[in-house]
């Protein structure tokens, strides 16, 4: 998919909210997308899902499309399953396969048994998990989130999280924003920050790139010694390590703070191993809620692992 010259203006003499966006997003790619308040994000992820139309330039290859919004229009005069199974069928299920699907989401962010609740009487957490499942149910090809994960407790945002890297390791492509620097921190292939109605490159491992943008972070290039990465990782409670974990990872145990607490480790690698780590531990079955992720300067005469 390709944003060539792509600009976005509200109303005839308004102010542009974006200028000049070049962007190539290539299948199997996960992308993040930062800015301040009022930047352009939203406008951005509302361009790339074919919501709204640029004002300049073209947008071409877009794929099968799902869109997730911060704020799911609620009013609407259906059940979570009447709701769902409609939208499977507006992406080209059959109405079983379209209900199969719903059934199976909805039971997955722990909602079944708000099926056949009408969705203006769904609390905020249980209506965005409705709003999640719509976006995930018919498998597309370009998932774009806008702060998806706002509003959901801890559980269903470790489904999300998972649901995402499962659409990126199917070939499908992700394109997200959200609120908290460490969602899926180290995890996508391309980072991007809206600035002045620009997009500038702040990290790309080559899955996405701008035209002309100006680099201001770089990912670490490989060497076997230098900075390393601790990862705080959260898992369920008495759960040990996923084995085989990416760079052989120096452990420490955090956690659980009490009985029947989450287990909870701090992982360290050389950071050149620190996106294969991260990946693993979301990857893992049930996977790992990432806490916080920590970049520690190479110290003189440290050998990396």
């Amino acid at each position: 998919m390709r944003l060539t010259g792509v600009g976005r203006r509200y109303g005839i003499g308004g102010a542009w909210v974006l200028r000049g966006v070049d962007l190539e997003v290539r299948p199997g790619s996960l992308v993040r997308i930062e800015g301040a308040n009022g930047s352009g994000k939203s406008t951005l992820l509302r361009l790339l899902a074919g919501i709204d139309a640029p004002t300049t330039g073209r947008i071409t290859g877009r794929p099968r499309t799902a869109f997730v919004p911060e704020r799911f229009p609620a009013a609407l005069p259906f059940t979570a399953l009447g709701y769902l199974t409609m939208l499977g069928r507006v992406h080209g299920l059959s109405r079983s396969a379209a209900a199969s699907a719903a059934t199976r989401w909805l039971e997955r962010f722990d909602a079944a048994e708000h099926a056949r609740t009408r969705l203006s009487e769904l609390s905020k957490g249980s209506s965005q998990k409705v709003a999640v499942a719509q976006g995930l149910l018919a498998a597309p090809r370009l998932l774009v989130l806008d702060e998806a994960w706002t509003g959901l407790d801890q559980a269903s945002r470790a489904v999300l999280d998972r649901a995402v890297t499962d659409r990126v390791a199917a070939g499908g492509t992700v394109v997200y924003v959200d609120h908290d620097p460490g969602r899926l921190a180290g995890v996508p292939d391309a980072v991007f920050r809206v600035e002045a109605g620009r997009l500038v490159t702040v990290a790309s491992t080559g899955t996405a790139s701008t035209a002309g943008a100006a680099d201001v972070r770089e990912r670490p290039a490989a060497r076997p010694a230098g900075p390393r990465v601790s990862v705080e990782a959260e898992g369920p409670s008495g759960a040990r390590l996923p084995e085989g974990l990416p760079g052989d990872p120096v452990s420490e145990v955090l956690g659980p703070v009490a009985p029947g607490a989450p287990a909870v480790h701090r992982l360290t690698v050389a950071a050149t191993h620190s996106d294969a780590l991260l990946r693993a531990l979301l990857a893992a079955r049930p996977a790992w809620h990432i806490r916080a992720v920590t970049t520690r300067p190479a110290v003189e005469g440290e050998t990396g692992r």
